[in-house]
């Protein structure tokens, strides 16, 4: 690319909700400065409904907008001329009345050539947006739970001008033995010739490197540009190049990075290094502007705010971010896994209900998705979808395609596919799910939907609860049964439905890297206070309802008791929840769901920061990643309560993923009872490139006191900020008492 023409700004519109009109009858008679949405710029009807299961879009509005542009093009002859349109619905452009072509891509930019209508002098260019008539539901790339079905364009707008000679579509791939970039492109309007390569550090702007020459034919550049002294690529040290391609004056750039993201055995790699999925659940929730932003600064604020909780690992529920987001990513160190844009079933020809449409679309995305985001180090694994059901040999054919074009990334047939019937295909890198069989938990709590319920739900409250005795059973488990019509109902989207399913293998062992699915999940009740902050087009009446709901029954005075009791019980179960999947030497990490508050599927307020990523005030940061970093220290005991001369005994563990050695390091313990005072203890620790280490036991008689007591048990390494806290509660002494013949007064 030589140069790029800037199209943001005004632009005038035209609102065709029946979508009937065609190029000539368009009377424009609004304007919208772009990029932007429509309800954004609060064009249209103003909508009134109140919606209670997600947010209300104030002016929601589905079919076609019309916008129109006039740039001037003096001195434009020569050259390749693109219109970018970075994120937009489906869109059909046309070019001083001539149409240029349509684009229905949700996650790739749509990118129409329109170099031969194009003249010298004025032109106008004519953009029709739809939102309505999608070949597939498109997941959280288009839904009113997220980030609402908008119409507009929200990335760069944009005529990218090319000279005679230029490449597209480079292919990049770092090798981390060799330190070399071997890279594949495309390049036009010469079949040979010369291509200069050269890169400069993103890490450090003052490091460049030489520019080296590679010779090109057939319309193809093959070259292996060596870089001996670049670093890799982690989440703790995030090393990132820019490389230069240039051809006869036009300079192609593109971001990489060295890194060798692997599934051995039970465990995901990064350089040959064991690391420990930390992940979130993302389903594209920005609520002030009801769309995904598309500037780096932007996604460089909000994966941060996740990096300094813990995680390493983004999952994209059934979207993917724009280019800004890997590009943070890369900066910061985090693992993505974007993931096709669907919730359903994959069938073949001759099954029921059938798309052959729906699926082209769909695999076609996941080619986009590669080619457009592939060279990013951070884009380390993909995924097919959420909670898929349908014909597993499509499935496995499908990233079987995948797997041949591109090996830089890791894949999986989806999350939680087949609900109660799981199983790991061929081409799977990676398994995601919730239960290996019925009984076969591997998360800590569930909706009855999902019964049965998990352990946090269900059991006394200790920390001795892991995973890997269901990972690895050591007796066969029950199978899950079918109906007599061979069908089970499952839970699709915020309704149930009835599948066709298979007797589960109640055996089944994945040999692949385990991931446990959507963990978390604990609501929390509404902070009305927060209303105020849906500056943008998505407002919070559903918080509007609830709040009318508890002034109806008078109990409105006490809403923020209600979410601050809700918001410590949730905070509990989540440190339990998480703790659970350290102590559990067979997983390789986590998705929670999630970090933030979801805004959909019945407002699920389940994140410890609201839709905002503030935080709630009901766990502080550092008491959270106490239970949720790269090191986590963990004491393993039986029960949260005690009596007096009662003999607490627990097992120190530490869980390090990280960069440090632990060897030699102080471990110590200590115990506060508010009646009695203070007791020390501490070992060493002599497991150095442990991941799981034994740091030993501790064992208390508890005090004698007169009156039940809050007691605190820390442990932690001397010399770091890593500790654990846990709250005890002692009381006196007491006989037992024979209650069998008292009358029980419920109230």
């Amino acid at each position: 690319m030589i140069s790029k023409i800037d199209l943001s700004g005004e632009w005038q519109l035209l609102l065709d909700e029946n979508m009937k009109l065609n190029l000539a009858e368009i009377c424009y008679n609004d304007t919208i400065s772009l990029p932007s949405t429509t309800s954004f710029s609060k064009k249209g009807k103003k909508n009134d409904r109140r919606e209670t299961g997600f947010l209300t879009d104030e002016y929601k509005f589905e079919g076609n907008a019309w916008y129109k542009k006039t740039i001037n093009l003096e001195g434009f002859t020569d050259g390749k001329a693109m219109l970018f349109l970075e994120r937009t619905r489906i869109s059909t452009v046309y070019v001083n009345g001539k149409n240029a072509g349509c684009q229905d891509s949700f996650v790739a930019p749509h990118v129409f050539d329109v170099t031969d209508l194009l003249c010298e002098g004025e032109n106008t260019i004519e953009i029709c947006v739809a939102n309505k008539g999608y070949k597939t539901g498109g997941g959280h790339m288009t839904s009113q739970d997220t980030q609402s079905n908008w119409n507009g364009i929200t990335g760069e707008i944009s005529l990218r001008i090319y000279g005679e000679s230029y490449i597209l579509n480079a292919f990049v791939e770092g090798d981390i033995h060799t330190k070399t970039f071997k890279i594949s492109a495309d390049v036009f309007g010469k079949s040979e010739g010369v291509a200069k390569i050269s890169a400069s550090s993103l890490t450090d702007e003052n490091i460049t490197f030489s520019e080296k020459e590679f010779p090109f034919s057939d319309g193809k550049l093959y070259a292996e540009y060596s870089l001996p002294e670049a670093e890799l690529w982690s989440e703790f040290s995030p090393n990132t190049y820019q490389l230069f391609i240039e051809i006869d004056g036009d300079v192609y750039d593109t971001i990489a990075g060295l890194r060798e993201f692997r599934a051995e055995k039970d465990k995901f790699t990064i350089n040959g290094k064991k690391t420990f999925l930390r992940g979130k659940h993302d389903g594209l929730i920005f609520p002030k502007t009801g769309y995904a932003p598309t500037t780096v600064s932007e996604w460089l604020e909000v994966l941060s705010i996740s990096k300094s909780y813990g995680f390493n690992h983004y999952r994209f529920h059934t979207c993917c971010p724009p280019e800004a987001a890997f590009v943070a990513a890369d900066m910061l160190g985090i693992y993505m896994e974007p993931q096709l844009p669907f919730w359903g079933t994959i069938t073949v020809e001759g099954e029921e209900k059938h798309d052959a449409t729906q699926q082209e679309f769909l695999i076609n995305e996941g080619f986009l998705m590669m080619k457009e985001f592939g060279n990013h180090p951070s884009f380390c694994m993909m995924s097919m979808g959420n909670e898929l059901w349908g014909n597993k040999d499509r499935i496995n054919e499908i990233i079987g395609g995948y797997k041949k074009i591109d090996k830089r990334h890791l894949y999986t047939q989806g999350s939680n596919n087949f609900q109660w019937f799981p199983n790991v295909i061929e081409n799977d890198d990676f398994f995601v799910g919730v239960r290996l069989a019925n009984d076969r938990l591997i998360r800590g709590s569930y909706a009855m939907c999902d019964a049965p319920l998990g352990h946090i739900q269900t059991d006394r409250p200790s920390t001795r609860h892991h995973y890997d005795d269901l990972v690895i059973p050591k007796k066969k488990a029950s199978s899950t049964e079918v109906s007599a019509d061979g069908t089970v109902q499952i839970q699709f989207g915020t309704t149930m439905k009835t599948v066709k399913a298979s007797e589960a293998d109640a055996d089944f062992i994945p040999n692949v890297p385990i991931v446990t699915h959507e963990i978390g999940q604990f609501e929390t009740f509404p902070d009305f206070n927060e209303i105020e902050k849906y500056t943008g087009p998505l407002k919070a009446r559903n918080f509007e309802v609830f709040r009318e709901r508890l002034q109806e029954k008078g109990i409105s005075h006490l809403s923020d008791k209600f979410f601050r009791a809700s918001g410590k019980l949730a905070a509990s179960c989540y440190k339990e929840e998480l703790e659970a999947v350290f102590r559990s030497k067979t997983l390789a990490g986590f998705q929670l769901l999630d970090l933030q508050d979801f805004t959909g599927q019945g407002t699920a307020l389940v994140g410890i920061l609201n839709a905002f990523m503030e935080n709630k005030g009901n766990i502080t940061r550092e008491e959270w990643v106490n239970f949720c970093n790269d090191i986590v220290i963990l004491a393993r005991f039986d029960s949260y309560t005690y009596q007096s001369g009662d003999e607490f005994n627990a097992d120190i563990e530490i869980v390090n993923f990280s960069n440090n050695s632990l060897d030699n390091k102080t471990v110590k313990t200590s115990f506060v009872c508010e009646e009695t005072g203070n007791s020390y203890s501490s070992g060493i620790i002599k497991n150095n490139g442990e991941n799981y280490i034994s740091a030993g036991k501790i064992s208390i008689i508890f005090p004698e006191i007169t009156k039940p007591s809050k007691a605190t048990f820390t442990v932690e390494i001397d010399g770091t900020d890593i500790k654990n806290t846990y709250t005890l509660w002692l009381y006196p002494k007491t006989e037992s008492v024979d209650i069998s013949g008292a009358y029980i007064l419920k109230v």
